[in-house]
């Protein structure tokens, strides 16, 4: 094939994702259709046309106050990764410029699918918030105790009314040390991509705008749809369909 009329399946990839994808997921994708091609080629007619992934710098979670409740130990590091879904879950927040003001995002990950199954959206940062997404995650995923749960050391997740959720479900819950952000590394890389891949430039009219378009990223492309590296370049669903 030549290069213009590969170049034409290229554009169709790429514009399938939004310029969500660059050369190497390009490249994935078009060899699960059945082209039997080269990465260096790809990349080459990416960078001639001009096609770039968005890329954008992530913006951490406000400082918050210090919550009462004493941390908890990374129990991650005591059990072996996860080898099927709903062994091990993880947890953050993250903000979301709005005008003047933040509206807060709380997910919860399959640490084997890297699937996101639960998440909610709110202008107030509190336990409420991460109780929304927790609930969202139990309810379609319905897993068995002994589920460990992990989360950095905020406010929302160390609040006795998020504790009592953990114990209603035998849920162990897991912190990251002071200072390591890697302990979450997988959420931390899932914001990256959120941010990069559908707020940056992007204007929303109200929160419920701002829903609509989480629900199609999320549901849609990054579950369903997009390719992750560590997955073998499956999607989430994919992974969970064919382990």
């Amino acid at each position: 094939m030549g290069d213009a009329a590969l170049l034409e399946h290229v554009r169709r990839v790429y514009g399938a994702s939004q310029g969500r994808y660059g050369s190497p997921k390009v490249y994935q994708t078009l060899r699960q259709e059945g082209f039997s091609i080269g990465e260096k080629r790809i990349a080459r007619l990416m960078r001639l046309d001009g096609l770039k992934a968005r890329v954008e710098k992530v913006y951490r979670r406000m400082k918050k106050v210090r919550a009462e409740l004493k941390a908890l130990p990374n129990y991650r590091l005591e059990v072996e990764a996860p080898t099927g879904p709903n062994q091990q879950w993880s947890g953050d927040v993250t903000y979301i410029r709005h005008g003047r003001s933040f509206v807060y995002l709380a997910v919860i990950l399959d640490l084997w699918s890297r699937r996101i199954v639960g998440w909610a959206l709110s202008y107030e940062l509190n336990a409420s918030l991460a109780i929304a997404a927790l609930y969202k995650a139990l309810r379609q995923r319905k897993p068995k105790p002994g589920l460990i749960m992990h989360t950095d050391r905020g406010v929302e997740y160390r609040a006795h009314a998020m504790q009592r959720w953990f114990e209603k479900y035998a849920i162990t819950h897991s912190m990251s040390r002071p200072g390591r952000c890697t302990d979450n590394a997988e959420v931390e890389s899932f914001f990256k991509s959120l941010k990069s891949e559908l707020i940056h430039q992007s204007h929303f009219a109200d929160i419920q705008q701002l829903e609509g378009k989480m629900k199609q990223y999320i549901g849609t492309f990054y579950n369903r749809r997009r390719l992750h590296s560590s997955l073998n370049y499956l999607s989430p669903v994919q992974f969970e369909n064919v382990a």
